[in-house]
């Protein structure tokens, strides 16, 4: 009886042993080839599940470094993070992919990707001041550096937004400043906006927001 008893309980032992190790194995995969772990980032990536698909992209990037489908892997999730306003993330994988595979011939293509995610990642300009100045910056120089390229004109409309964006909050203000009567801190907004490259009779407040309308 005793006997039967250990065998029991041994059986029992062996059966949770073998359903942990099965959902261990769910979990936690290794030794996999390139193609399985690839497959695997884009079936997530297509259901939505963007932490799986990025656990698997650090499974293919440590088994397979030198991997061919390594850089295709890299700019899917930065579209895929992109496509799901992700901005911070996607622009993580562009600089991994810069860093890792960014040839001259590519540069234009992914600063540009960087550039866009950048500019949809402006929330709240109000808030997003540092990366409105820093996104008008990062525009400039890519059109000094790529004069002739495909996304110029996309780039010129980025920057008038950005310009747009700087202007009415400026305006916004000042205008504040105005209605609680500080008269001197309004003349200093407004002063900022003298030069600007936009007029306010260039400017039509949109209901949405003057980020988002670039890309919609």
């Amino acid at each position: 009886m005793v006997n039967l008893k250990k065998n029991i309980l041994l059986l029992m032992a062996s059966v949770f042993m073998l359903i942990a190790c099965g959902d261990e194995d769910e979990v936690a995969e290794f030794n996999k080839s390139a193609l399985y772990w690839y497959k695997e980032i884009a079936h997530n990536i297509s259901k939505g599940n963007m932490d799986r698909a990025d656990a698997y992209y650090i499974s293919l990037k440590s088994e397979h470094m030198r991997s061919p489908l390594m850089p295709t892997a890299v700019m899917m999730l930065a579209h895929a993070h992109m496509n799901r306003e992700e901005y911070l993330l996607s622009n993580y994988y562009i600089d991994e992919y810069n860093k890792r595979y960014g040839a001259y011939s590519s540069r234009e293509y992914t600063e540009f990707m960087k550039l866009k995610a950048s500019f949809l990642g402006v929330k709240d300009v109000y808030k997003d001041q540092k990366l409105i100045m820093d996104s008008i910056v990062a525009c400039r120089t890519y059109v000094y550096r790529y004069p002739g390229s495909a996304y110029a004109p996309l780039v010129d409309t980025i920057l008038i937004r950005l310009h747009m964006s700087q202007y009415l909050l400026n305006e916004n203000i000042a205008a504040l400043y105005d209605r609680t009567d500080k008269v001197q801190a309004a003349k200093i907004y407004r002063a900022k906006n003298k030069g600007s490259v936009v007029e306010m009779a260039d400017i039509t407040p949109p209901e949405k927001g003057i980020i988002g309308m670039v890309f919609d």
